[in-house]
């Protein structure tokens, strides 16, 4: 008997037909949302084409899908997944035998290339020759040329060490560079320092680049302010691919403002969309992104391969093989 499959992510022309066609050679029903939405952050409400579903592929309303005993398996279109992740939604997911997937593994790539280009920017002065440009087009032949640095040899600290941080790891282990990442659990991996929160006091004075891959959470809520900042050096870089919320913005503007960090690039911001009157889009030596660094252009399609393949684990009972499974 064929699984009624739930989505309110609207794809594009071919990903869609791809879905379509794979899941009617299967034998299953394709439901889309009629608030179906291309925007894979943005998440849904309480949907009425939902109920009855086996499976959900998008952003669902997490307590809507606590009420429904048909639904079986929720895989979100995103590495993020902080409205899910809370207690009341995943004890008792997981007391019920359900599944809860994510998509870290379709935007690992992306975020990880992200950061590293960057790193790589900041360290060769790109972002600074481009404001010359469009500036007065000055030729700033020897302050550009001895402000560039080398990645070779430098400390990087991670904060997070999931799918996305242990890309980056691997990305930057050819520049030789001393990596620490931070997890609840501390153990030891080839080719990164993994450590507890109880050591971040001592390893920040160390960092050249700080990397913050941190979720929304209460725990994680200004993780990074104005002490952690305040033991970095004063030439050290920070970048944010995780929250908004997980760093306190006026923390980070004073510092940046006062030299006492040389600069910030940030993909994420509190709020988002950042309002133009933002003062953060006018504090020194910090690039903004929007929110784009999980992007592809073939992000429609690789989320329907993510999903299709774990779909074939799902048919056969083989849940241990669905990748990026949370529950």
């Amino acid at each position: 008997m064929g699984l009624k499959i739930w989505s309110n992510t609207k794809f594009n022309e071919t990903a869609e037909q791809t879905l379509r066609d794979e899941l009617a050679q299967r034998g299953h029903e394709l439901v889309f949302s009629s608030a179906a939405n291309a925007n894979v952050l943005q998440g849904g409400g309480e949907d009425p084409d939902l109920p009855g579903a086996d499976i959900a592929l998008g952003q669902p309303d997490p307590a809507q899908c606590l009420g429904l005993s048909s639904l079986r398996w929720v895989e979100v279109v995103t590495a993020g997944y902080t409205r899910y992740d809370r207690p009341e939604f995943l004890e008792p997911w997981r007391e019920r035998g359900a599944v809860f997937s994510n998509m870290s593994g379709v935007f690992a790539e992306p975020c990880a290339q992200h950061v590293l280009a960057m790193m790589l920017s900041l360290s060769r002065q790109l972002p600074a020759s481009y404001r010359d440009q469009l500036d007065d087009q000055r030729w700033e032949y020897f302050q550009r040329r001895y402000d560039s640095s080398l990645l070779n040899g430098q400390t990087v600290l991670i904060l997070s060490y999931g799918t996305i941080a242990k890309r980056l790891v691997e990305l930057l282990q050819p520049f030789g560079m001393k990596i620490y990442a931070l997890r609840r659990r501390a153990y030891s991996e080839r080719g990164v320092h993994v450590i507890a929160e109880d050591r971040l006091t001592s390893v920040l004075p160390e960092v050249d680049h700080l990397v913050n891959i941190l979720p929304e959470s209460e725990a994680t809520y200004h993780f990074v302010n104005t002490r952690r900042l305040g033991l970095l050096k004063p030439t050290a870089r920070f970048y944010n691919i995780g929250r908004g919320t997980t760093v306190d913005q006026n923390a980070l503007m004073e510092a940046l403002n006062s030299g006492k960090l040389d600069a910030a690039y940030l993909d994420v911001m509190d709020p988002e969309p950042l309002p133009p009157e933002h003062p953060m889009w006018r504090t020194k030596n910090c690039y903004i992104t929007p929110h784009t660094g999980g992007g592809r252009r073939d992000q429609d399609d690789a989320i329907v391969a993510h999903f299709l393949k774990n779909l074939a684990a799902f048919e056969r009972g083989d849940l241990d093989a669905i990748e990026n499974r949370i529950v």
